[in-house]
C-alpha cells in the first residue's frame, strides 16, 4: 500500500504542472490526500514546499518592473507596520486572556502579523521557545493558512474587491506567503502581483521584529533575512533594466506561477492528522480570533478607501 501512495502522490505532484490545475484544486488535493491516505514524504513535502515557494516567489518577480514593486511597496509600508503593530498587541492581549503560555502566544501573534511560519521559525530562537510551542503555533497558523486560501477569493468577489483591491487584502490579512500567492494568484493577475509585492514588505520586517524581541528578552539568538525578498526585487530589476528580454521574463514569470499550483499541493500534503492533533482550544481560538479581527478591519478599511 505505501508503495501505491507514493505512486499517487508523485502522479498528483505531477498533475500540479498542468496549467488547468488551478492552486485551489492543488491545495485541495494535498489534504483529501494526506488525511485519508497519509503522505508518504512528509519530512520531504516541507522541505520542499518552501524551496520551491522561495523559487517561485523570486520568477514572479520576473513579471514585474522595479517601478511597480517600488510604487506597491511604498505605499504599503505605512499601513504594514501599524498592522503589524497593532496585531501583535492585540495577540499578546488575547493570549494574556486565555491563559496561553506566553512564548506559544507570543508565537502566534507573530505569525499573524508578520510571515506565518517564516515569522515562527526566526522568532522561535530569539525568545527560545520549546520544541512543544513552536509545533502549537505553527500547526495553528499552518491550519488558518489553508482555510484562508479557500475562503479569501469568495469573500473577494462577493464585496467586489478589485484586483488590487484583493491583493492588498490578501498580502495584509493572510499569514504565509504560500497561501497569499495561491488565493491571490486564483483571483487574477494583477491581484497575485500586488498580494506578492504586499505580502513581502511585510515579511521584510521579520528581522527587525526578531532583532527587538531579542533585546527585551535579552537573548542571543539571531534572526536572519529573508534572502529571497532580494531575489524578488533582483528579478524585477532584470526586467527594467534588460527590456529586450521581456519574452524570457514572461515565460519564467508564468512558469513560477505554475510551480506555485505545486507548492500549494505540497502545502496541504503538510496537513496530517498528526499536525491537527497538536492543536489545543486556547491557541486554536487565540490564532483563529486574531485572524479574524485583522482580516476584518483590513477589509474594512479598504472597503472605505481608508486603505488603497
Amino acid at each position: 500500500m505505501s508503495q501505491i501512495n507514493k505512486i499517487i502522490f508523485l502522479m498528483l505532484g505531477t498533475a500540479c504542472l498542468i496549467p488547468v490545475v488551478t492552486t485551489p484544486m492543488a491545495l485541495a488535493a494535498g489534504i483529501v490526500f494526506s488525511l485519508f491516505f497519509g503522505n508518504p514524504w512528509p519530512k520531504k513535502s516541507v522541505v520542499a514546499s518552501q524551496m520551491l515557494l522561495k523559487l517561485s516567489v523570486i520568477g514572479l518577480g520576473f513579471g514585474l518592473s522595479i517601478q511597480e514593486v517600488w510604487t506597491v511597496g511604498r505605499s504599503s509600508v505605512g499601513y504594514t507596520v501599524i498592522g503589524i503593530t497593532l496585531t501583535i498587541a492585540t495577540g499578546l492581549l488575547l493570549g494574556r486572556l486565555l491563559h496561553i503560555r506566553g512564548n506559544t502566544s507570543a508565537l502566534i501573534s507573530c505569525g499573524t502579523a508578520i510571515c506565518g511560519g517564516s515569522a515562527i521559525a526566526a522568532m522561535a530562537p530569539v525568545i527560545k521557545a520549546k520544541d512543544d510551542e513552536i509545533a502549537v503555533a505553527l500547526a495553528t497558523i499552518f491550519t488558518l493558512n489553508a482555510v484562508a486560501l479557500i475562503v479569501f477569493p469568495p469573500v473577494g468577489h462577493y464585496f467586489n474587491l478589485t484586483q488590487h483591491q484583493f491583493g492588498v487584502w490578501a498580502g495584509l490579512a493572510i499569514h504565509d506567503t504560500s497561501s497569499v500567492v495561491g488565493a491571490a494568484a486564483s483571483y487574477g493577475a494583477q491581484a497575485l502581483d500586488v498580494g506578492t509585492t504586499v505580502k513581502l514588505t511585510r515579511a521584510a520586517w521579520i528581522a527587525p521584529i526578531a532583532l527587538g524581541a531579542g533585546l527585551l528578552v535579552r537573548s542571543g539568538g539571531k534572526a536572519k533575512f529573508p534572502m529571497f525578498i532580494l531575489g524578488f526585487v533582483g528579478a524585477a530589476a532584470l526586467h527594467s533594466l534588460v527590456p529586450q528580454f521581456s519574452d524570457l521574463w514572461q515565460i519564467l514569470s508564468s512558469v513560477a506561477r505554475q510551480f506555485l499550483v505545486l507548492t500549494l499541493f505540497l502545502v496541504g500534503a503538510g496537513i496530517t492528522r498528526e499536525v491537527l492533533q497538536r492543536i489545543g482550544i486556547w491557541p486554536m481560538l487565540q490564532g483563529v480570533s486574531l485572524w479574524l479581527i485583522v482580516s476584518i478591519l483590513t477589509l474594512v478599511a479598504i472597503c472605505t478607501e481608508l486603505i488603497i
